[in-house]
């Protein structure tokens, strides 16, 4: 999903790598290592090594590796086949591919309103074999 429009990686955090704390980036983020703390970017590229303990924070998020918290996408959050959230997703757009799992609540509100909320889709637990 990510491939037409992705510029190219200006940060990387390596899989033997444990980062804690608050991270901001400009551009595109790939996390292989394990975070305890926040992320912001505008674009977090989760491999399937990614192992992160806290908050996503960007316009588009891609999960192929574990994420204990919430996820926060401006445009799209994408659940790989390996990928794993534990936490609530905030997004306008929302995919996840067969193998994926996800336990949380998904809030989507449509780029189209003005004014008052859409209201909102959850799902208390979606994953493939339901």
């Amino acid at each position: 999903m990510f491939s037409k429009d992705t510029q190219k990686l200006e940060s990387l955090i390596g899989a033997h790598t444990d980062f804690q704390g608050e991270l901001h980036v400009k551009g595109t983020l790939r996390v292989d290592g394990q975070v305890d703390g926040r992320l912001n970017a505008e674009w977090v590229i989760l491999s399937e090594t990614a192992v992160v303990k806290g908050e996503v924070t960007a316009k588009k998020i891609m999960v192929g590796g574990k994420v204990e918290g919430n996820l926060r996408a401006e445009e799209v959050v994408e659940i790989k086949a390996k990928g794993k959230v534990l936490g609530d997703i905030f997004t306008n757009k929302l995919s996840v591919m067969e193998g994926g799992e996800f336990n949380g609540k998904v809030e989507m509100n449509g780029t189209e309103s003005h004014g008052a909320a859409e209201p909102s889709q959850c799902l208390p637990h979606l994953t493939p074999s339901e």
